[in-house]
């Protein structure tokens, strides 16, 4: 199930029932443009029917921690709502609980949460009530899977201050990325802000670490450091701006390699792990889910990603006239979709997906309750959830007919919302 070190360790569970994972979910991820305007980027669909920030709950929860703190912030009304409706299961006689922690001015009247480190500071009081002498602090906005009790192991292993979970990326891939820089032992010995010329990993010139927004700390010492840090009216009150470099500095912090607990079934080629910050970058992502052997396997049942599972009927395919054929090739389609007289091809529909006669969609993200109308054409699109489109829209052919209507990105995406439909005849 994993690639790189093994399950083997001992006391791993032990370790993960000590353990508590605060999943930082309060930011907007405005670079994935109208698809953040009603919702947290955490919040955002993927895959058919998940939400982002299933990927981090469910491994945390099939890594053996089930004691977890989520903090919202921006826009947190539907995450709220589905944590609700799909995170429930938890038990408190089993010493299980999910917390959702919204920016409530806990500390001071006139303050939200101004950083990364300020989200958990604010909480410090509902952390202690947890028990725990571990807190795994995780980003809610990433694609992967991951086996947090194997960086839990290696950060009593190696008495680190601080374990930062770092993926490899090719070395200029990393400018736009928080980079460390290690020593042979995965120490870390400095950190880069998005640097030019990142450092390389020792060995291996054309790859560097890149921080994946992980990390394990041990509970007293990070409540400790986030006090000192509150005072300091200097600081971003951010773990990657501020207390991690100066932990390095001042202290002892390890590298974690994703691919020592990235979870594998077999049929990926490589470790898989994405920031779908981008318009272009969750489009691929979730067309990369269509391909014959996708890069992300979401259908094993050893390491399975929980959500909230509406109660749908089964997708269904009518009509079977020469050009009128409901088909779909080499797409995920997800239930309660009707593909009427339709084409679809290499696109991935979420639920309660409607598709009209005659149209055609090629490698096309529709987000749940699209409804494509007759003769429509669209292509390298992705549809906010609830888009109606006319009879005969043409969209992918004419990019800058596209851009005068719609959200073109760099890559040649078209992102599509219904205010921008309605604006059509406006």
């Amino acid at each position: 199930m994993q690639s790189g070190q093994s399950a083997t360790q001992a006391g791993t569970g032990a370790l993960t029932r000590q353990a508590m994972a605060f999943v930082l979910a309060g930011g907007r991820g405005s670079r994935l443009e109208e698809l953040t305007d009603r919702r947290a980027k955490p919040a955002v669909y993927f895959g058919g029917k998940s939400r982002i920030i299933d990927f981090a709950l469910s491994n945390a929860v099939n890594s053996g921690i089930r004691r977890i703190g989520v903090a919202t912030q921006y826009k947190a009304h539907s995450l709220i709502r589905h944590l609700q409706r799909g995170w429930n299961f938890f038990r408190a006689e089993r010493n299980e609980m999910l917390d959702i922690l919204p920016a409530s001015q806990r500390v001071d009247e006139r303050q939200w949460y101004l950083g990364t480190a300020d989200a958990v500071t604010q909480n410090i009081d509902i952390i202690e009530g947890y028990g725990v002498n571990y807190i795994v602090i995780l980003a809610g906005d990433h694609i992967y899977k991951m086996d947090y009790s194997v960086m839990l192991a290696q950060h009593v292993e190696t008495g680190a201050d601080v374990t930062v979970g770092c993926v490899e990326v090719p070395r200029m891939e990393a400018t736009g990325f928080g980079v460390m820089h290690v020593d042979e032992s995965s120490r870390i010995i400095d950190f880069f802000e998005k640097p030019a010329d990142p450092p390389a990993m020792p060995g291996n010139p054309e790859v560097a670490l890149a921080s994946m927004g992980i990390y394990v700390f041990e509970t007293n010492f990070l409540i400790d450091l986030l006090h000192k840090d509150a005072a300091d009216p200097e600081s971003d009150h951010d773990f990657g701006k501020n207390l991690i470099p100066q932990i390095v500095k001042h202290g002892k912090a390890v590298a974690h390699k994703f691919s020592d607990s990235c979870v594998m079934t077999g049929s990926e080629p490589k470790p898989y792990w994405r920031d779908v910050g981008t318009v272009d970058a969750f489009w691929q992502a979730n067309i990369d889910l269509t391909q014959f052997v996708p890069e992300l396997d979401i259908y094993s049942q050893d390491w399975p990603i929980w959500t909230y599972s509406e109660v749908t009927p089964p997708a269904k395919f009518i009509h079977d006239e020469e050009d009128r054929r409901g088909s779909a090739v080499s797409s995920m389609v997800s239930g309660g979709c009707i593909i009427s007289g339709a084409n679809v091809a290499e696109s991935l529909l979420f639920t309660g997906v409607h598709c009209r006669s005659y149209s055609e969609l090629d490698k096309v993200v529709a987000l749940p309750h699209c409804v494509i109308n007759r003769k429509a054409r669209l292509r390298n699109v992705v549809l906010d959830r609830g888009v109606v489109i006319p009879e005969g829209l043409v969209v992918g052919e004419d990019p800058e007919e596209d851009a005068r209507h719609f959200r073109v990105s760099k890559g040649g995406v078209t992102l599509i919302t219904q205010k921008m439909i309605d604006a059509l005849n406006s």
